[in-house]
C-alpha cells in the first residue's frame, strides 16, 4: 500500500513512512534523518507472535519456482544501491530494506514469515542471513538471499512444528506422566534450539519462545506458558554462552514440577 504520510517528503511503502529530505536540505541534514528513520522502522519480529501465527499447519505456504521467481523480481528494485549504502554511513537503508522486505513477506505469506531475517547474528536459527551491513549487497544477490532465508525459516518452523506433536503429552496424561513429557521436551527443545543458533546472539530468546510456543501448542494459556518458562529458566541462560546439560536438565525439572507438581523424570 502507498500513502502520503504528513509532513515527510517521500510515500509510505509497505508500512514504513521514509521521512528522507531531499536536497541540500537532506544533505545538511543527513544525521537527523537517520534518527528520524530509526524512530520509523516498525516491525513484527518473530519472538512477539502468538504460536498459532507461526505455526506451519495452520498457515499454509504455497511455493514453487513460479512463486520464487516473482518474489524475487518484487525484491530486486527494493535494494539499496551501492550509491545509496556507501551514502548512508549509519546503515540505515539496508533496516528500512529488511523492513521493507518483511511487510512484504507478511502481507503475501502471513505473519509467520516475518522471522526471515532471525539470523544467528541475533540468536535466531538463520544461517544465510547476517546483518544488513553483511547480507545486502548487489541487487540480484540480495534479493535470491531473502528469498533463501525466508525457506530457511519455514523450514526451521516446519521441523519445531513436528517436534511439539512428537513431544506432546497425551490429552488424557496423568500429573506425572505429563511431568515427564514436559521435561523431556525442555531438554529436547533446548538442545535444538542451541544447535541451530549456535549459542549466538540472543538465542535465549528463540529458547523461551520455543518453550512457550511449545507449552501453547499444548493448549496452556500463552501468559501463563511465559511466565512458567521465564520461572524455569530464570536468567540462567546466557548470549554466546552454551549451557551445560546438568543446567538443561535443571531446568526441564523446574519447568516440569512448576506446572504439574511432579518429577519423574529422571527416575525413568
Amino acid at each position: 500500500m502507498v500513502g502520503q504520510d504528513p509532513g515527510s517528503r517521500r510515500p509510505r511503502q509497505n508500512g514504513v513512512t521514509d521521512h528522507r529530505p531531499v536536497g541540500m536540505i537532506g544533505r545538511l541534514f543527513r544525521h537527523v534523518r537517520l534518527r528520524r528513520l530509526a524512530t520509523t522502522i516498525h516491525r513484527e519480529h518473530a519472538r512477539d507472535l502468538p504460536w498459532p501465527a507461526a505455526d506451519p499447519r495452520r498457515n499454509a505456504f504455497d511455493w514453487d519456482d513460479g512463486e520464487a521467481a516473482r518474489l524475487t523480481a518484487l525484491i530486486v528494485p527494493m535494494v539499496p544501491s551501492e550509491a545509496d549504502r556507501a551514502a548512508d554511513p549509519g546503515e540505515m537503508s539496508g533496516w528500512l530494506f529488511t523492513a521493507r522486505v518483511t511487510a512484504l513477506l507478511v502481507s503475501r505469506f502471513g505473519r509467520w514469515a516475518c522471522g526471515w531475517d532471525h539470523s544467528n547474528h541475533f540468536g535466531g536459527p538463520v544461517e544465510t542471513w547476517c546483518c544488513p551491513s553483511h547480507s545486502v549487497g548487489g541487487a540480484e544477490e540480495t534479493a535470491a538471499r531473502v528469498v533463501t532465508c525466508l525457506l530457511e525459516w519455514r523450514g526451521w518452523l516446519e521441523d519445531i512444528a513436528e517436534r511439539f506433536e512428537q513431544l506432546a503429552p497425551h490429552p488424557d496424561a496423568d500429573a506425572e506422566d505429563r511431568s515427564w513429557h514436559l521435561e523431556r521436551a525442555v531438554t529436547r527443545l533446548v538442545t535444538v534450539v542451541v544447535n541451530s543458533t549456535h549459542a549466538d546472539g540472543g538465542w535465549q530468546r528463540l529458547c523461551e519462545t520455543t518453550l512457550t510456543w511449545f507449552l501453547t501448542s499444548t493448549g496452556l494459556g500463552p501468559d501463563e506458558a511465559r511466565k512458567a518458562v521465564e520461572a524455569a529458566i530464570g536468567g540462567r541462560f546466557r548470549s554466546h554462552v552454551v549451557p551445560a546439560t546438568t543446567l538443561v536438565d535443571t531446568v526441564g525439572e523446574d519447568l516440569a514440577i512448576g506446572l504439574t507438581g511432579r518429577g519423574f523424570y529422571r527416575e525413568r
